[in-house]
């Protein structure tokens, strides 16, 4: 799953390829927005941290992964 994260008074956002289910990435992001920090594992293995009062926004991508070729 792709996660976007814009954060406050940085013009590039973060881009992150993740493992994590889009209920894991909610609560995180609950849990940071409510005085904590960001702190997400990429599929890679790097963790990714961010302050909670830092974050402008979060979007977070569909779940399933996409098909690669052509349909008949």
């Amino acid at each position: 799953m792709e996660i976007r994260i814009g954060v406050q008074n940085v013009s590039r956002e973060i881009a992150i390829d993740t493992d994590m289910s889009a209920d894991a990435v909610t609560k995180a992001v609950a849990t940071a927005v409510g005085g904590g920090t960001l702190d997400i594992t990429d599929a890679k293995g790097r963790r990714v941290i961010v302050p909670g009062a830092a974050l402008g926004y979060v979007d977070i991508g569909e779940e399933t992964k996409r098909r690669v070729g052509f349909e008949a």
